[in-house]
């Protein structure tokens, strides 16, 4: 029986093999770094009830993006990149919903999931960066490092991919998302089933003002879609607090 770091390397390297056949992408990575400019114009695709309330109308190419909250608006974040024909993955997240994420519109021939990354996820999520549009890391309550932290997001930057962490504690990450469920309907009527699911929703960023909205998410048009349920998106006050 091989060791666990021979167990480690082998997975690592089933990873990277899996990031190279990806059709095209790592060529068009080694052929040209995007320059900062660009990376501001470029965003990842989100659902649309959301766009309104995030600097760059989507998830910036090259950043890293705090995340807590309901798993609902991972899955539909997961379901707008793939759906759109990117590809992404989930790390160390084996409880976040693949089907609801299909019924928002993910295509999971797309998604790669690694549910146990070992016990460095943050070397599988580094690996992953090299081949995918979005990463989802699931930290499971780790506090990491400032030196790991810049490690990988230089990686999502020269990479212009986009880094999602949740469930720990990141240092200065470009963007923080904030979300609570604040109201359910649909409970105690008919057959009892729950139709919507009513999230507060709250961003932080290092260089746009704070906002702050409310999404449902609910069955329409044949699948299950988030609403924006107010007209526009409300200023949070700013704080002095730091991004964790």
């Amino acid at each position: 029986m091989g060791s666990a770091g021979e167990a480690k390397q082998q997975q690592l390297a089933e990873l990277r093999r899996r990031m190279a056949a990806i059709p095209a992408r790592g060529a068009e990575r080694a052929a040209r770094v995007p320059a900062a400019e660009d990376l501001k114009r470029e965003s990842l695709p989100v659902p649309a009830a959301l766009e309104s309330l995030l600097p760059d109308g989507g998830l910036a190419k090259g950043s890293v993006v705090a995340y807590e909250g309901a798993s609902s608006l991972l899955s539909g974040l997961l379901a707008a990149v793939t759906g759109a024909g990117g590809h992404a993955a989930v790390v160390g997240l084996p409880r976040l919903g693949l089907l609801a994420a299909v019924e928002m519109g993910a295509r999971l021939d797309r998604l790669a999931v690694i549910s146990d990354p070992g016990s460095d996820p943050l070397e599988v999520a580094s690996v992953l960066l090299d081949g995918l549009d979005l990463v989802v890391l699931g930290l499971n309550g780790l506090s990491v490092p400032a030196t790991r932290t810049r490690v990988l997001a230089a990686r999502a930057r020269g990479k212009n991919s986009t880094l999602v962490v949740t469930g720990g504690n990141w240092a200065a990450p470009a963007l923080r998302i904030d979300t609570r469920v604040s109201g359910y309907t649909g409970l105690g009527r008919g057959c009892g089933r729950l139709r919507t699911v009513r999230l507060d929703v709250a961003i932080r960023g290092r260089s746009a003002h704070d906002r702050r909205g409310k999404l449902d998410l609910c069955p329409g048009n044949g699948r299950v879609e988030w609403v924006a349920t107010n007209s526009a998106p409300q200023s949070l006050p700013r704080t002095r607090h730091a991004v964790s």
